[in-house]
């Protein structure tokens, strides 16, 4: 962390995002995956997808998020949901984060986090106490039309898809 990205504390009452709400159309986006090539949401109006927002691959948390995504991959797909990740790292490391961890689904690149912003999952958040700008470990579902079903945000790494899969009414 650099120091620049550090704010005063007495900030924290300032801090807010912008927050989608389920019924609300998923904002639209072009990002490229994990080997380069453009991935639109557009393109996937028909399927159910689980968009979900992670600061950085192959660091702990984000394993043992996207870990527990593959691991649940089956019942997911099972119920219709196709699952991405979206984090700010260039295309070349999430295909090494892919290939570490035999991650079954597509991982996008938002680097000058746009789509971030969009989704309401950039801004100022708490961290080892102090308030610094990043990314909001978040999750969306969205329905065949692209139309937000679930919007969470703050989810924490460790036991986040399993509490998804409740949501969704999966077996657990």
């Amino acid at each position: 962390m650099r120091a620049q990205d550090l704010l005063p504390v007495d900030r924290l009452e300032n801090v807010t995002n912008l927050r989608l709400e389920p019924g609300t159309a998923a904002p639209d986006f072009t990002l490229q995956d994990q080997d380069g090539s453009a991935v639109s949401l557009s393109d996937l109006r028909g399927q159910k997808v689980i968009l979900y927002f992670y600061p950085a691959a192959m660091t702990p948390g984000c394993t043992t998020q996207a870990c527990d995504f593959r691991d649940s991959i089956a019942s997911l797909q099972g119920a219709g949901y196709r699952v991405i990740g979206i984090s700010r790292d260039e295309p070349s490391k999430l295909a090494q984060f892919r290939d570490r961890d035999a991650l079954p689904f597509t991982l996008l690149s938002d680097p000058d986090h746009a789509v971030h912003t969009a989704y309401g999952v950039w801004g100022e958040k708490m961290n080892y106490g102090k308030v610094i700008e990043g990314v909001i470990r978040s999750t969306f579902v969205l329905d065949e039309n692209s139309t937000l079903t679930h919007a969470q945000y703050n989810v924490k790494a460790t036991g986040h898809v399993a509490r998804l899969r409740k949501t969704l009414g999966l077996d657990a």
